[in-house]
């Protein structure tokens, strides 16, 4: 099978930055990341009784109750 050259002036040109995303962005996704990540880690396995952001309701622990049993947090 034959190959066709190709004039490398026709060969459309690629600049890639060595820096794709900022210090300061990376800290930013990177926080806004870990929040979110103990934000559900709360919610999903800490929120109940003493310790409930909402009170004395049992929403929060209703609403993700299989998820707690499904990643082990005893509930009851």
């Amino acid at each position: 099978m034959a190959t066709i050259p190709v004039p490398s002036s026709r060969m459309p040109r690629a600049t890639i930055s060595p820096e794709a995303l900022s210090r300061g962005r990376v800290a930013l996704i990177l926080g806004l990341t870990v929040f979110l990540a103990l934000a559900a880690y709360y919610f999903v396995g800490v929120d109940e009784g003493m310790t409930s952001v909402f009170g004395k309701t049992m929403a929060v622990h209703e609403w993700v109750h299989d998820s707690r049993h499904f990643l082990g947090f005893p509930c009851h």
